[in-house]
């Protein structure tokens, strides 16, 4: 029982050291949810668990050893919240020039959402390759539920960081340009953080 509760604590704890950032991101989209953009809760809390599940389970697949993903390239992956963030822009200034509402996020639906998660986890797959590798199938079984239950609680959070009626009226007023910035700085963090750009 004390091992299982080790494994638990420390699967928590990976969970919450790689996914930070992923919590803002669900923030900002939860807050344009509320704010009258077209994106629906369901469709954040869906695309979170299936995006979060293909990073588990790419991650077990290189720990196999039937893949290997190149860490040097995966900062590659930022172009699609970059570009996601330069549509929204667009789509903004067009709105704005024309005197009509504009999309308040550019994520638009559950595969948007999917998408963006693991974008934002892809370098969870140099951390959790090397984890799955060294423990045994209990301890996997046990790592994978707590990551479970770690996008539920990921989400609730985003969710209760999204209903601040302060921050909601902020984002129904500047959204369309908040939003969009937000991913192209999560696109840009990414591509010049992993350094793919010099190689």
């Amino acid at each position: 029982m004390a091992g299982i509760a080790r494994t638990a604590a420390t699967a928590a704890g990976l969970f919450a050291g790689t996914n930070i950032d992923d919590l803002a991101v669900l923030a900002v989209l939860f807050l344009a949810s509320r704010a009258g953009g077209t994106i629906r809760r369901r469709q954040i809390w869906v695309g979170q668990a299936a995006g979060f599940t293909v990073l588990v389970v790419a991650s077990m697949v290189v720990a196999l050893g039937l893949a290997a993903v190149p860490g040097g390239w995966i900062g590659l992956l930022g172009l699609i919240p970059l570009a996601l963030g330069i549509v929204g822009l667009a789509k903004a200034a067009r709105a704005h020039r024309g005197g009509g509402p504009a999309p308040v996020v550019p994520a638009g639906g559950m595969v948007s959402v999917m998408a963006l998660t693991m974008v934002n986890g892809a370098d969870n797959l140099s951390v959790y390759p090397p984890v799955f590798r060294t423990i045994g199938t209990g301890a996997a079984l046990v790592t994978i539920a707590v990551f479970a239950a770690g996008v539920v609680v990921w989400c609730l959070l985003g969710s209760l960081l999204g209903s601040r009626r302060s921050i909601v009226k902020l984002v129904e007023r500047w959204g369309h340009w908040i939003v969009p910035a937000a991913f192209v700085t999560i696109g840009a963090v990414l591509l010049l953080g992993s350094g793919v750009l010099t190689r």
